[in-house]
């Protein structure tokens, strides 16, 4: 690869994802010349062009600034999600522009660095945050990567120059996190998913023990108790968490004081009483044990942990709250895993109980509705209500007879309806509303808006 230092330009295909607009930021800040196309506008675009990033909409070569055609000083990044027929793709590849794939350029970044890389197919990004959040508050700091919108840094980069140390979320998709060698490595969960990519559970087992097995020697892995890993790739200090149990770190203690989680952390040596969640959610409590164990683990102190989690706003798009009153509540959250949607909804029920909870879902990828059908419907049963959206393609063909159908028929409370995603607004007028969640991946996040101010304009009038 060419030597950064005599880069001037990084052009992005992809700009807008959570990834790509990181390392956009990152390298606008370190004082490269940044510009990138992507498919759609969206609010964190429209925040890179307020930084000063150049973005466009529209595949089109001509589009390309000027002063990003010379490929001796220009260097592409690219995400996973661009089609191999995309016109910008392939007259950059054709005119001997170097490209490079997002976690190519994350695992030179991070190999500077005392790394924390943060696996799992589902958790990865709260826990990353919050070690990141405890981290910055700490005498050793941190750098970030996150793989969400932090609402304590305001953003998803986090840069600290005098300090060694790295947080970055190690994404499974694409076999990303192999680009990693981090010094502590985590793993929430190994859950089946992007079947798509693996073909089958058990090689996406085998890049779990691939990913595990690059963790420096020397250094930490902490793991959800009762993932199937191999002893062979674990470093010699490896150590298990869990909500409770008998794993080397759980919560105990356990308490939900005005809808506010309460727990003391049991480790192998000691512990930390009275660690108060602002966030809510008993499945945050667990994403706080594996926070707090890696934070503890590198040395950073009980009151710093303790008083970090208590001020933790949580991520956009995690459990999280758009309306909050006596008589309404509106939560959006980008679950999109059966095990997910399971846990986020076991943490709504058990904060309101005598609450209606409607869902609204929309199912993203075919091939991820078609592997997880029979999951999505168990887990969408947990409602009282749900609406159901057509499937969200993302960077998929169809496939022939996958329909959000295929979830629906299985769900087996009876207050269900398909529905699609221009017609829930009117729907939603003619409803009764005391707890709502939307859940996905897709594009769902552009319902957030308009469903919150109809509920507001219900409770104000």
């Amino acid at each position: 690869m060419k030597d950064l230092t005599t880069i001037s330009n990084i052009y992005f295909l992809g700009i807008g994802g959570i990834g790509m607009s990181a390392l956009a930021r990152y390298f606008r800040q370190t004082g490269k010349n940044v510009a990138g196309y992507d498919r759609t506008p969206t609010p964190l675009t429209r925040q890179l062009s307020d930084e000063g990033i150049l973005i466009h909409y529209e595949d089109s070569v001509e589009l390309i600034p000027k002063g990003f055609g010379d490929p001796k000083n220009t260097l592409v990044i690219l995400t996973p999600a661009i089609p191999r027929d995309h016109s910008e793709y392939n007259y950059l590849k054709d005119h001997g522009f170097e490209i490079i794939k997002r976690s190519q350029m994350l695992g030179l970044i991070t190999s500077g660095h005392k790394t924390v890389a943060v696996a799992g197919t589902h958790g990865k990004t709260t826990v990353s945050t919050m070690i990141a959040w405890i981290m910055s508050n700490s005498k050793a700091g941190c750098s970030a990567f996150l793989g969400g919108i932090s609402k304590n840094f305001n953003g998803n980069l986090v840069t600290r120059e005098k300090s060694e140390w790295m947080v970055t979320e190690a994404d499974e998709f694409d076999r990303s996190f192999l680009q990693l060698h981090p010094y502590a490595g985590v793993i929430t969960a190994m859950d089946p998913d992007h079947l798509d990519i693996y073909g089958n559970a058990e090689s996406m087992f085998e890049a779990f023990n691939s990913y595990a097995g690059q963790i420096d020697r020397n250094g930490i892995l902490l793991m959800k108790e009762g993932l199937p890993l191999d002893e062979k790739v674990k470093p010699a200090k490896s150590y298990t968490y869990s909500l409770s149990g008998e794993s080397d770190f759980h919560a105990t203690n356990i308490r939900l004081e005005n809808r506010r989680y309460t727990f003391d952390l049991k480790g192998p040596s000691a512990s930390i009483t009275d660690i108060s969640l602002e966030h809510p959610g008993v499945v945050n409590v667990e994403n706080a044990v594996a926070a707090s164990a890696v934070c503890t683990l590198l040395g950073v102190d009980d009151n710093t942990i303790r008083e970090s989690l208590a001020r933790f706003s949580g991520i956009l798009r995690r459990f999280d709250y758009q309306v909050k009153t006596e008589d309404v509540v509106y939560i959006d959250d980008y679950a999109h895993h059966p095990r997910e949607i399971e846990a986020t909804l076991v943490s709504l029920k058990e904060l309101y109980p005598d609450k209606k909870i409607t869902g609204i879902f929309q199912p993203h990828l075919y091939t991820r509705t078609r592997d997880f059908a029979e999951g999505f419907a168990a887990s969408l049963s947990l409602l009282d209500r749900l609406i159901l959206l057509d499937i969200y393609p993302a960077r998929e063909l169809p496939i022939e007879g996958v329909q959000s159908e295929m979830i629906f028929k299985d769900v087996t409370i009876k207050d269900k309806v398909l529905c699609k995603k221009e017609d829930v607004i009117s729907l939603l007028e003619r409803s009764e509303i005391e707890v709502l969640i939307t859940l996905g991946a897709g594009d769902i996040d552009k319902l957030v808006d308009p469903i919150r101010q109809l509920l507001l304009k219900r409770i104000n009038a």
